[in-house]
């Protein structure tokens, strides 16, 4: 009887589990029909395919299954993505994009504009011909050595089977380049210097510790120094065999783009409502508005500074006043620690404010930037783990001023004041990048996380300083007369990204509006000036994206009156990852 009774118990449990199996297959189908689970699935065989073609970003991202590659930059790599993004694009082409979701159109969007965007860089800009720069391994090596998402052995391995292709990468990296720029081949020869002192002491150390069997750490160690003097080769090959050959040539290729393609890359990479035209126009609205509030400001602070008259020069006493306020910032050895004590003062206002909500778990290290990220002509930035590693430490990366002479010192810190210090803080860390950051890797989809729209990102960084002053964070005249001094910064990079590669502008016209119309330190100028050259359209990505914002919150409050409520908004804006502000827009007026 008990047996029997067993037997039967287990009959059950057998057509139970058969039942159950048919009718979650059944229920499957019935999703898999749908239009949205079906692009769903497609997104996730689209985003493992990215990160087979594009190792390093994976790992930056956190997806570390293809840590151990290297990919080699050939033609016939670039042909076949270039190949693969044409097949995508067509498999796409015949969805309904109407049938889906809003959040999944605005995925779908993004899919197709960054496939679109990667054929345009390989077939009409080739920053791989002009830019050396694009070739560096220090970066990759360094996100995995540093890494706390496996143990350092495991790590290790990845690096090794890595390097062992580092030769072979220099090699094709020298083939590729035909008539790069002056400034990016210079650009190229310091950050490849400083991707050499990876593969160093603290690399071999980390060698020595590890639990990798002695026959690996030798070769490991063999592919070290071989990596070492392929990095160091080829920064020796650009700074004594090609940077001479263009210093003289009268054909070298210019760093300036031109109108045309200003344009389109302004089209793919800020996907603005907006022409970089217009943008460009309401740049210069905005500056003559921003000069009118400072000369209002600092007539009304004159008094409390000088004994004598201000000068009749409206902006000349603008000058004046700021060039006062500057004098108060501190000094050069301490210039790392301001910036680290200042966070916490930054968490407790936003948390008194009841501004947005803050995630405690996730640790900001505030730390000098690394030698290979150093260069580009930007002396703060933040590295955030990816959507895959949520838990790993986001750095704020700051540069000391060791290198500074005594005078290029002072003046740096004079533009980075006791005001602005604070300003930038809230830019880069709290509740700007960083806190952005956070709430992009914890966006329910994946596509908006690895897309991220840099528009969306600055223009958050941007919006968050005024936002934060609107709320009486250290209100003062003294305050906004800065922060208008600031914003005018960002105004000036539209102006000033659209200048140097549409209309020509020279090193002394840029130096003399920066300095004369924004208020700038000359190091200060000469970064930006730097940046300008080296980059193209990243520039107007700041003003852009925080027109876009602040236009979009300012329409809801006039729509929603009373009922607006702003910690919602930030929290609700920030939800939908890093989207495009147009894109995130039609989400939150829907």
């Amino acid at each position: 009887m008990k047996t029997r009774f067993l037997n039967f118990l287990l009959c059950l449990l057998v057509f139970g589990s058969l039942f159950s199996c048919t009718s979650e297959t059944k229920k499957e189908e019935k999703i898999e029909e749908t239009p949205d689970h079906k692009f769903d699935q497609y997104k996730k065989n689209w985003v493992e395919k990215l990160w087979r073609m594009n190792p390093e970003w994976a790992s930056s991202m956190g997806y570390h299954k293809y840590d151990s590659v290297l990919a080699i930059p050939t033609p016939k790599r670039r042909s076949g993505v270039v190949r693969t993004y044409k097949t995508r694009l067509a498999e796409m082409a015949k969805m309904d994009m109407k049938a889906l979701s809003v959040h999944n159109q605005t995925d779908f969007r993004m899919m197709e504009n960054f496939m679109q965007y990667a054929i345009w860089q390989d077939s009409v800009l080739r920053p791989h011909e002009w830019d050396p720069s694009v070739y560096n391994i220090g970066n990759g090596v360094a996100e995995i050595l540093n890494g706390r998402y496996d143990s350092l052995t495991t790590r290790l391995r990845a690096i090794s089977l890595k390097l062992d292709k580092a030769p072979l990468y220099y090699e094709t990296a020298i083939a590729n380049l035909k008539n790069p720029t002056v400034e990016h081949t210079q650009l190229a020869i310091l950050q490849n210097k400083g991707a050499a002192g990876i593969f160093g002491k603290t690399m071999l150390d980390s060698v020595e510790i590890s639990g990798l069997k002695p026959a690996e750490k030798d070769l490991l160690r063999q592919r070290i120094a071989t990596a070492k003097m392929a990095v160091n080769g080829y920064a020796r090959y650009l700074e004594n065999s090609l940077l001479p050959k263009l210093k003289k040539s009268k054909n070298t290729r210019s760093f300036r783009i031109g109108k045309e393609m200003f344009a389109q890359k302004f089209r793919y990479e800020i996907q603005a409502g907006n022409t970089s035209e217009e943008i460009y126009q309401k740049a210069l609205a905005r500056k003559k508005m921003l000069h009118s509030q400072m000369v209002k400001l600092s007539r009304q602070l004159w008094p409390k500074y000088f004994i004598e008259p201000a000068p009749q020069d409206s902006l000349e006493m603008v000058g004046e006043m700021i060039s006062k306020l500057s004098e108060k910032h501190v000094s050069r050895d301490e210039f790392v620690n301001s910036v680290r004590n200042q966070i916490p003062e930054l968490v407790k206002f936003v948390n008194a404010k009841k501004l947005l909500t803050q995630d405690p778990s996730r640790p900001l290290v505030v730390r000098e930037t690394p030698l290979y990220m150093r260069g580009g002509g930007a002396g703060a930035s933040v590295s955030a783990p990816g959507p895959y590693d949520q838990k790993a430490d986001t750095y704020y990366n700051v540069t000391p001023l060791n290198d500074y002479s005594d005078k290029e010192a002072e003046s740096y810190l004079r533009e980075y004041n006791n005001y602005t210090l604070q300003i930038l803080n809230i830019h880069e860390a709290i509740p700007g990048h960083y806190t952005q950051l956070v709430y992009s890797n914890k966006a329910p989809s994946i596509i908006k996380a690895i897309l991220g729209n840099g528009a969306m990102v600055e223009g958050w960084a941007v919006y968050a300083e005024i936002m934060m002053l609107e709320n009486g964070y250290q209100n003062s005249p003294e305050m906004w007369l800065m922060y208008y001094k600031w914003n005018l910064r960002v105004t000036l990079n539209a102006i000033l990204d659209y200048r140097v590669h549409v209309s020509g502008i020279s090193e002394k016209e840029a130096m003399h509006m920066l300095q004369k119309e924004g208020f700038q330190e000359e190091a200060e100028a000469k970064g930006k000036w730097t940046r300008a050259k080296l980059s193209q359209v990243q520039l107007s990505s700041y003003f852009t994206g925080f027109t876009e914002i602040y236009d979009l919150r300012e329409e809801l409050k006039k729509k929603q009156g009373k009922s607006f409520d702003l910690k919602k908004f930030h929290e609700q804006f920030l939800s939908y990852g890093s989207a495009p502000v147009k894109y995130i827009r039609e989400l939150m007026l829907q």
